[in-house]
């Protein structure tokens, strides 16, 4: 379903807020492709977006999964007293480090259920067993990786596709684990350098992200040998994206720089730089969920209050040229925007 869009460019699922079924819908009416995230919601949310979703689109969509990782009771040290008087200022209490599953194994039994299209995984890959059931109910299975190593072990599931995640990508990292020690979760590698080298250990369909913003970054990375592009940040300021006035003001902005950091949720993400964000990226726990849920309380009271230094501003590194338009005339421009950069590429070697 993916290699055969009428135009290559496909929506990320970005939990939280930020896909909408109707964000997904416009992308997929004008051509491209588009996952609804399943992540952070319960089974019962997941399940009413996806037949939302499923009927806004035609059936025409894909799902996105968190794959949890194990219960190894981080030690968090003073973190939680460091968000809890953060919260406090905003007059809200800090949320319990709590580690949960993120109703992995209720939401994989929708996805087969429901018989999504295609289902995508990230935080880690889905047992062998799960990628023959899903199949079985004629589901595409698409995993994210970050590193060629991860590819191979991808790979070896029989999984169709892959996400190849640069580290330009904004929010979070789709390293399958996170060594709790560097910044991004493992070795780093931008995007063209990871399709090489993805492409140099596997021959499986690939969709790339990571930065990607205009359509000439569309036919750079097609030409680079992807299938199709996935855009998350530069749909963020579409009308129907789920984008609060917090994070799009931010973005409108522009002036911010981005970092990875894991003091938001405990696992690396990028995101715009704010005092949140420079006080704590240091000693930050490598604890996820546990972080994640901590600080959600102050995470929504300052979005609400419209505090840009208390929010998770996620972002990839060229966010300050995403526009604020219709998502059905971001495809179309986007669109456009490859098939002129494709012809200036025939032109040079014509």
């Amino acid at each position: 379903m993916i290699s055969q869009l009428r135009v290559p460019v496909i929506v990320a699922p970005m939990a939280g807020g930020g896909s909408t079924p109707e964000l997904v819908a416009a992308v997929v009416d004008a051509g491209g492709f588009g996952f609804t995230p399943g992540g952070y919601l319960s089974a019962q949310a997941m399940a009413e977006q996806v037949v939302q979703t499923s009927a806004l689109t035609g059936g025409r969509f894909g799902v996105n999964l968190f794959v949890p990782g194990t219960n190894t009771k981080p030690d968090l040290g003073d973190y939680p007293q460091r968000v809890a008087a953060e919260a406090e200022r905003l007059g809200v209490e800090a949320g319990e480090p709590r580690w949960d599953d993120d109703d992995y194994p209720a939401k994989l039994e929708i996805v087969l259920a429901q018989r999504v299209p295609v289902v995508s995984f990230t935080f880690g890959l889905p047992q062998a067993s799960d990628v023959s059931r899903l199949h079985a109910a004629g589901t595409e299975v698409v995993a994210t990786v970050t590193t060629p190593t991860e590819a191979q072990q991808a790979a070896q599931l029989g999984v169709d596709a892959l996400v190849v995640q640069g580290f330009e990508a904004g929010a979070h990292r789709g390293t399958l684990t996170d060594d709790g020690v560097s910044p991004g979760g493992g070795e780093e590698f931008g995007l063209l350098a990871l399709i090489r080298r993805v492409s140099a250990v596997t021959d499986l369909p690939l969709i790339a992200t990571g930065g990607l913003v205009h359509g000439a970054d569309v036919a750079a990375v097609l030409a680079a040998g992807a299938v199709a592009a996935q855009l998350g940040t530069a749909f963020l300021r579409c009308p129907e994206a789920g984008t609060s006035a917090t994070h799009r003001a931010a973005l409108a902005d522009g002036t911010r720089r981005t970092a990875i950091t894991r003091a938001f949720t405990g696992r690396p993400a990028r995101g715009m730089v704010n005092r949140f964000l420079v006080e704590n990226t240091d000693d930050a726990p490598a604890a996820y969920p546990q972080v994640h849920h901590l600080t959600r309380p102050m995470r929504a009271a300052a979005a609400k209050a419209g505090d840009q230094e208390l929010v998770h501003l996620w972002a990839g590194q060229t966010y300050p040229l995403a526009e604020e338009l219709p998502a059905a005339e971001l495809v179309a421009q986007l669109d456009r925007q490859a098939r002129e950069a494709i012809e200036r590429i025939s032109r040079r070697f014509g």
